[in-house]
């Protein structure tokens, strides 16, 4: 659990610390041949082009990280958790490879490696999460312990620029990228050596197995003459059966603990106000009822608010705050904030979901979404640090709140399909933020206002919308 933790950590969501590392790319003087003759006689800083050029390179992989979830699962159920895994440091290798190589030989090999490294991150990720099968009664920690090393992920990109900034730029892109390599051959080693392969069994499925009695009858006991034999077999097998069940359920805790599990368990559905609405239905009926439809319209209009602000954040600021210097320092602020504050909200989200009805946590979020979308449009240095201060909260707890909605709602036989549709449209549809930066950058002349406006009412309403259903 611990290895997994870590390279979660250095492997699971790099690429949303991309507004730490775009700053070391614009030094590098990536895609300036995209710049005009006059902007680069004129030595601009970075040129709408150029600009448009590397968050497109973000956008592609923010996109391909949510589409990836379906393959990766497809990719777990058929072969396990370690082909996942080694699949993952492929990835990654080649996404690091490409990089480094782009770096040195000017080919087009940015995009390409980011999307890499985009890929290998839900491959790595998604199958440690039946590591919290490896103990039970801290699966709950464990699942935390994997999200907020994932959340905190982010702040290797950030770790590079530290050390780049402080080598006076001597530890260029192709030099960490081929130092980074080390991480997925560590990955690839650890899923060979010690990663199971097969996912762990859940204590239910364990305990459904245990007690099948068509355990206790073999295929070779017609071989066996003597009934007495077989009998005494079967009953040895029945015997030992019943000590796994014991075992098990000793684990769990005592039938009292069971209970009052249960209990809690029954308290926290009828806290949700959602639970079972749909369950039991098929997921075609699912993906066609307005509870489908309303929660995916609203996952694509804040995926589309968060990625468009963490890829823009620097502009964003530069123009409204009229200061090139405030600018970094918000940007520097958010690069530390964003790991940290997904480590934060982590048992803060649990409280919140455990013992709140669903429709009251999903106003919490219009509410919040509305809040941040006011402190972005508001050109004063205070707004910027509240605004993202509320945005690094507010990310993980949307993320986990849609996940949560989705399993309250449409049940888990179904979970995987409907969830992952959500988040695939969503990041289909996330595409659409290039266009958005597009716009900014040279519809509106780098101003951000009508961009941020037009999001903020559009969530308003697909949020209030999907409360009031």
């Amino acid at each position: 659990v611990l290895v997994a933790v870590i390279y979660c950590l250095l492997a699971a969501g790099i690429v949303f610390g991309y507004a730490a590392l775009k700053p070391v790319l614009i030094e590098e003087r990536v895609y300036r041949n995209y710049c005009s003759k006059d902007e680069q006689e004129d030595d601009v800083r970075v040129c709408r082009d150029q600009e448009i050029h590397l968050n497109l390179m973000f956008t592609i992989a923010a996109v391909a990280t949510n589409v990836c979830a379906l393959p990766v699962g497809a990719v777990i159920d058929k072969y396990g958790p370690r082909v996942s895994g080694v699949i993952g440091s492929f990835l990654l290798a080649i996404g690091a490879l490409l990089f480094a190589l782009a770096s040195r030989f000017g080919f087009e090999g940015y995009i390409p490696g980011y999307l890499f490294l985009a890929l290998g991150g839900p491959f790595v990720f998604i199958s440690s999460f039946q590591l919290s099968n490896t103990f039970p009664q801290h699966s709950g920690l464990i699942l935390s312990m994997l999200t907020g090393a994932f959340d905190s992920s982010s702040a290797v990109f950030l770790a590079y620029r530290l050390i780049y900034t402080a080598t006076n730029e001597k530890f260029p892109p192709q030099q960490f990228f081929l130092a980074y390599l080390v991480v997925p051959i560590f990955i690839l080693i650890v899923q060979l050596l010690l990663m199971p392969a097969r996912s762990y069994k859940t204590v239910g499925e364990l305990v459904m197995s245990a007690e099948d009695e068509g355990n206790d009858v073999h295929d070779s006991d017609d071989e066996i003459e003597d009934q007495t034999r077989v009998q005494r077999l079967r009953e040895e097998r029945r015997n030992h059966r019943e000590s796994v069940v014991s075992e098990v359920t000793a684990l769990l805790g005592s039938s009292k603990a069971d209970n009052e599990q249960a209990k809690e368990e029954e308290k926290k559905r009828q806290i949700s106000g959602v639970w079972g609405v749909l369950h039991g239905q098929s997921a075609s009926r699912q993906i066609k009822s307005p509870w489908f439809i309303l929660i995916t319209l609203f996952t694509i209009v804040q995926m589309t608010r968060i990625n468009f602000f963490v890829a823009t954040i620097r502009p964003q600021y530069e123009y409204m705050l009229n200061s090139f210097d405030k600018a970094v320092g918000i940007n520097n602020f958010f690069d530390v904030a964003l790991p940290v504050g997904g480590l934060l909200s982590v048992p803060l989200i649990g409280l919140v979901l455990d013992n709140t009805s669903t429709p009251f946590v999903l106003g919490l979020l219009v509410t919040i979404a509305t809040t941040i979308g006011i402190l972005g449009v508001l050109p004063y240095v205070w707004a910027a640090y509240a605004n993202i201060i509320l945005f690094v909260l507010y990310r993980p707890f949307y993320y986990t709140t849609v996940s949560d909605y989705a399993a309250k709602v449409f049940g888990f036989n179904t979970f995987g399909k409907v969830y992952g549709l959500t988040i695939a449209l969503a990041g289909l549809l996330n595409l659409s933020q290039s266009g958005l930066d597009a716009l900014m950058q040279k519809g509106f002349d780098g101003d951000p206002l009508p961009v941020n406006l037009t999001l903020l009412f559009t969530a308003l309403v697909v949020g209030l919308a999907l409360v009031g259903y």
